[in-house]
């Protein structure tokens, strides 16, 4: 299992995923509620750290299948 290796790919796709998330709701609430900046902090932050760490495992596990059924490889010299 050694030739496979996802490195930081799950993380970067996480920051693109939950960031629109987050963002997009916080801005919904900006908008539609106008919040102190204090309920934003106790809002998002927590919720941003949950859904990274949370889903962290399962993004992994699937670019680990994808690139097992792809037979995708690190380069070769």
């Amino acid at each position: 299992m050694s030739q496979f290796n996802v490195g930081d790919g799950a993380a970067s796709f996480l920051i693109l995923v939950v960031g629109a998330i987050v963002t997009g709701l916080a801005m919904w609430l900006e908008l539609s509620r106008s919040p102190p900046w204090y309920v934003h902090v106790l809002l998002w932050l927590p919720l941003t750290i949950v859904l990274s760490l949370g889903l962290m495992r399962l993004v992994k596990g699937l670019l680990l299948a994808l690139e097992f059924r792809h037979g995708a490889r690190e380069g070769r010299q």
